[in-house]
């Protein structure tokens, strides 16, 4: 009996100076921190004062839980700023994917289609000019040459009148004589030498008046038969002349009528010219417009671009401090958490009167 009394007392003995060995440790240990300190002041505090241990260990408790709550909202709060980061990092990172997509395709649309459409309707405009500049030119080649025309059917007419006036003398002449003299036969003579002067060598009935002078040269101009049959030659050669005027007159109204409807085949051609450019310009118009319009607005994608990408960088950079904040005060949340623990061990403990820092 004796025997296990002794072996309590030194059991318990034991115990004790475990304890005082522990609690010098855990004393050690807070006196480390400023918080630390802090709780060893207010134990001490709590002992000189005599106030009850139970007061003590339910601040120290509350303390603890206050803490605890505050690590729970960090930690809470840290979610909530995550999940917004990581939607606002997708968010972000598809405006950037949707402004790249909208550069690339408007880029590509005015590469490939319109800057190539505008050269091309440029193109036909300045052809059409072309074509209406050498409509003008011919125009006003044809003007001239109907001018020179007329002009030579108005001389070639003139030529002709003035040959069978000459052929009337000749007939008048010719019915006067009787029995022509020298001087009268030369006359005559002159007369149709006259009447061929006027015709020209170019003149289809130069090589009949050739004829009647070579016939009137060689004749004698008393015989009744010879004359008959020079002034009915003469006849025929009027009536020719005559005809010839009315082929021209003819030949000349169908070249008028010929003529005006050439020049208004080349209006009708020059209006239809000057439609075409009308509807080429406005659709050149239009697709000015709307490659100011895509220029415009790929520029803005552009910037877009841009925009969220610094966005992202700075989203980036905030959380990454936000991270480090979060980290830092979580650390010295779980620090100031266990020495809490340790302290409310300690002011469990059988005997701390003895405290001091």
């Amino acid at each position: 009996m004796k025997s296990i009394i002794l072996i309590a007392l030194i059991a318990i003995a034991f115990t004790a100076r475990v304890q005082e060995r522990n609690m010098a440790k855990i004393q050690t240990e807070l006196a480390k921190s400023t918080y630390g300190s802090a709780l060893l002041h207010l134990v001490e505090l709590h002992s000189m004062a005599g106030g009850p241990v139970q007061e003590l260990i339910d601040a120290i408790e509350e303390l603890i839980n206050d803490l605890e709550e505050e690590l729970e909202t960090l930690e809470f709060n840290f979610q909530v700023r995550t999940n917004e980061h990581n939607a606002l990092v997708v968010s972000l990172e598809q405006d950037i994917q949707d402004a790249v997509i909208d550069v690339n395709n408007t880029q590509d649309t005015l590469d490939n289609l319109l800057y190539p459409r505008r050269n091309q309707i440029q193109s036909k405009i300045d052809t059409v000019i072309g074509y209406q500049e050498e409509n003008r030119k011919n125009y006003d080649e044809a003007v001239l040459v109907r001018e020179q025309e007329h002009e030579a059917f108005e001389a070639q007419v003139a030529e002709l009148n003035d040959a069978t006036a000459s052929v009337d003398d000749a007939l008048a002449l010719l019915s006067s004589l009787t029995n022509p003299s020298l001087l009268q036969i030369k006359r005559f003579q002159n007369t149709l030498k006259n009447i061929e002067t006027k015709l020209r060598s170019r003149s289809r009935m130069a090589p009949m008046i050739k004829a009647l002078i070579a016939l009137a040269s060689n004749q004698n101009f008393s015989n009744q038969d010879v004359l008959k049959s020079i002034v009915d030659a003469l006849n025929d050669f009027r009536n020719a002349v005559v005809d010839q005027i009315n082929d021209l007159t003819a030949q000349e109204a169908q070249d008028v009528v010929d003529h005006e409807a050439y020049l208004e085949q080349l209006d009708t051609e020059f209006a239809e010219f000057g439609r075409q450019i009308d509807r080429a310009t406005v659709d050149l118009t239009a697709t000015n417009e709307k490659i100011d319009s895509m220029v415009e607005f790929r520029d803005q994608r552009a910037a877009d671009q841009k925009q969220y990408t610094a966005e992202l960088e700075l989203e980036n950079n905030t959380y990454a401090e936000e991270t480090d904040i979060y980290t830092n005060t979580k650390n010295e949340f779980t620090r100031e958490l266990g020495i809490s623990e340790q302290a409310l061990a300690l002011v469990q403990s059988v005997d701390f009167s003895n405290i001091q820092v």
